[in-house]
């Protein structure tokens, strides 16, 4: 074998796993035998087969909370809201891109990068306070979320749902955490499939107006309560537990298969250890992962819109739909049981996958901050007791929803500002660092998210 190969999940066979011209194992073996030879060249592997950790964070951008969210815009505000479902995407773009940047070239998630860099101890506590209310938000929406489909689909009641969901999700746990990142890749890849599937065919059975799309571009609101749905929308959208999701998922994907010794984890330059380690090209893997990033993003942005959109042509002005089950009753008389019925599908598999990395988000927050390690069953009952009390008390599931996706919002700029500060700085990222370009683009939409924030906090404190 090369001596720095690294497959990263893929079949270990050097036909599906090689270039070409990389030499064989026994070839290999020899030249790093002889007294001066050049170390073998490393196993390099095919782009498609580094593409993974986006699409496993991209899945909360399909959570419970956006389907409420874009529901609820959809039914009541028709296609006013579109371009705050385009603009939202086009944002996580850049923002999942440099996430998952600070992973690959640190070989750190920016949790870690940011309990490094906090010298404060009480700062520092503070900091992971206000990420594990996100995190704890986070879940609210997406066990809330199963529940209520197991619900619609089976007429399971919303308490006995919410231990169901939460008991899956620390199943798919237990699979990334003791068979690794590849096989728990596969398992999240398939439930977004079925999310895909059950929240976009009815637009394809009803297709939307054109016009009221190409209308809904223009950016404008029309009372105060589309201020609250777009914050909601946002903080579905651009995620902070995405955020430091994404970092840790391309941390763990690409993990050196050994460190050389010497060199700073924090700094690379030419001679970088962690590349060494990998045996592959940093430039490489940064260049799948903005095809990772650009394929998630493509398929989270296209359902989104697909959901808004459906509510928009087809619950506009019907009453009850400001809730998932009065949404998924109207789509039952709309369009017809199989749409009503995939769509509580694609709801459940939401539930399901988004809550599996709400919880690995939580679990990394609070090592990387904190430094320390919680089991899995206690880390994971820390951020469902909330929801399942929330399902216990009979608070309304869809309300709990929007309101827990305004929460995420007011949440996204302590992940957001900390996480373009670091990826410009040589210091941290060396030659990797931000364009100047690119930081102006972060900074803007992070004055965007702020200010957007800002008018729903006056909105809410003056009564509005």
């Amino acid at each position: 074998m090369p001596k720095y190969g690294y497959y990263f999940g893929m079949p270990k066979s050097l036909d599906a796993a090689t270039e070409p011209s990389a030499p064989s194992p026994t070839a290999a073996e020899t030249v790093a035998a002889r007294p001066g030879a050049a170390p073998p060249r490393p196993t390099v592997p095919r782009i498609a087969w580094l593409i993974g950790p986006a699409l496993v964070a991209g899945v909360a951008y399909l959570d419970p909370g956006n389907v409420a969210s874009n529901m609820t815009a959809g039914a009541q505000y028709g296609y006013l809201l579109v371009w705050v479902v385009v603009l939202g995407n086009v944002m996580a773009w850049l923002i999942q891109y440099l996430s998952a940047k600070l992973g690959v070239v640190t070989g750190k998630s920016l949790p870690e990068v940011l309990g490094e860099r906090l010298g404060n101890k009480w700062g520092r506590r503070a900091y992971w306070l206000q990420a594990e209310l996100v995190a704890m938000a986070t879940d609210l929406a997406e066990v809330i979320g199963g529940a209520v489909a197991l619900n619609l689909l089976f007429g399971v009641p919303l308490i006995w749902g919410g231990l169901i969901t939460g008991s899956i999700s620390l199943v798919l746990l237990v699979i990334q955490s003791r068979r690794g990142a590849r096989p728990f890749e596969f398992v999240i890849v398939g439930l977004l499939l079925v999310i895909a599937v059950g929240f976009s065919v009815g637009v394809f059975v009803a297709p939307p107006d054109p016009g009221g799309l190409f209308a809904g571009l223009v950016p404008r609101f029309a009372d105060a309560n589309s201020v609250l749905l777009a914050a909601s929308i946002l903080g579905a959208t651009i995620m902070p537990h995405a955020i430091y999701a994404h970092s840790a998922l391309s941390r763990d994907r690409f993990a050196p298969s050994r460190r050389p010794a010497g060199g700073d984890a924090g700094r690379h330059e030419a001679a970088d250890p962690i590349e060494q380690g990998r045996g592959i090209p940093t430039s490489l893997l940064l260049r799948a992962t903005r095809w990772d990033v650009s394929i998630a993003m493509l398929i989270a942005g296209s359902v989104n819109l697909c959901i808004l959109l459906l509510a928009a042509a087809n619950l506009a002005g019907v009453e009850g739909t400001d809730s998932l089950e009065g949404a998924h009753a109207a789509l039952h008389s709309s369009l017809g049981p199989v749409i009503a019925t995939l769509f509580a599908v694609g709801l459940l598999a939401s539930g399901l996958a988004s809550t599996s990395v709400g919880a690995y988000a939580g679990a990394e927050i609070m090592h990387g901050l904190l430094h320390i390690r919680v089991p899995l069953l206690a880390r994971r009952l820390v951020t469902l007791i909330p929801a399942l009390v929330i399902l216990g008390l009979g608070f309304d599931p869809t309300i709990s929803l929007v309101l827990s996706q305004v929460v995420l919002s007011f949440g996204i700029p302590f992940a957001l500002i900390p996480l373009v500060a670091v990826t410009a700085r040589r210091g941290v990222l060396g030659r990797f660092a931000n364009h100047w370009g690119t930081t102006a683009a972060g900074v803007a939409a992070s004055v965007f998210l702020i200010t957007l924030n800002a008018v729903l906090l006056w909105l809410v404190f003056t009564g509005a």
